[in-house]
């Protein structure tokens, strides 16, 4: 029978051989979470590298898909035209956006001749002092949006003498779905004046200026006005082009016809003398 000594001295050593056991186990411990987060860290620091220097470029087809929603409404060239909400085309005039290149062409002119019942009103747009909106133009002309439109509204104040055309509504409430950037250059270029009341900036648009209509900032469409006589306004409707002298004598027709009064008064309202683009032809 073992003697307490002898009982102590086995005590002691299981508690030794216990002792160890939690120490190795512990070492143990120590050594796999140390490996873990050795792994973790290298992994991280491989996906930062992959993402810097291999991952997806801004650039790529996936970064400038037409499902990115903040640019998903907007046009991806130099141009950028935007859809416009407000607007929904008639059955037979949803034509979509231009083609938006990066460069858009800034030189040369097109020649478009709107053939209407009233007879040929020959145009001459001049991509230098617009690029936009001709490039839009041309698109809407080639698509043949405006065939078949009226020519809604004809002023004959003092200063504003202007026939109004390319809502495909005929309402002037239409447009194509979309809108162009203004481009006011050329028409702050125009002769400077001042409003009647002295309190506006004016300048004059001349007698044969082809302008985009709008109802406020970077909101042109397809809606222009060919100036048959020296308009005073202000420099914000974009100049895009000039009414060839056939074409002059044509609107000089449709202004002697006179005016069915609208809601501006007797200077402003629809021609006495319907005015439809048959067709538009580009030259």
């Amino acid at each position: 029978m073992p003697s307490n000594e002898q009982r102590r001295q086995a005590a002691k050593r299981k508690l030794e051989r216990q002792l160890a056991r939690r120490a190795e186990r512990a070492k143990r411990r120590r050594i796999w979470g140390a490996s873990i987060t050795a792994v973790v860290v290298i992994a991280a620091v491989g996906l930062v590298y992959w993402l810097v220097n291999l991952g997806p470029d801004n650039n790529s087809e996936a970064a400038t898909s037409p499902d990115d929603s903040s640019t998903a409404n907007t046009s991806k060239g130099a141009c950028g035209y935007k859809d416009n909400p407000s607007e929904t085309p008639p059955d037979g005039k949803d034509v979509g956006m231009p083609d938006d290149p990066a460069e858009t062409p800034k030189t040369g002119t097109v020649k478009v001749t709107l053939k209407t019942n009233q007879g040929d009103i020959p145009l001459t747009l001049d991509r230098a002092k617009a690029p936009c909106t001709v490039q839009s133009m041309e698109h809407l002309v080639t698509k043949k949006f405006f065939d078949g439109t009226t020519c809604h509204r004809l002023t004959a104040s003092a200063g504003l003498k202007v026939l109004q055309c390319g809502d495909p509504l005929g309402t002037g409430a239409g447009g194509p779905g979309y809108s162009i950037p203004d481009e006011l250059a050329a028409a702050q270029k125009f002769t400077p004046g001042q409003s009647p009341d002295g309190s506006t900036q004016v300048v004059t648009y001349p007698r044969g200026t082809v302008a985009m209509a709008n109802g406020g900032a970077n909101t042109g469409g397809s809606q222009f006005f060919l100036v048959y006589g020296d308009s005073t306004l202000p420099p914000n409707y974009t100049y895009f082009g000039t009414v060839e002298a056939a074409g002059l004598t044509v609107l000089d027709k449709i202004a002697a016809g006179g005016i069915t009064a609208g809601q501006n008064g007797p200077e402003d309202g629809t021609p006495k003398s319907p005015v439809q683009i048959k067709q538009a032809v580009k030259e």
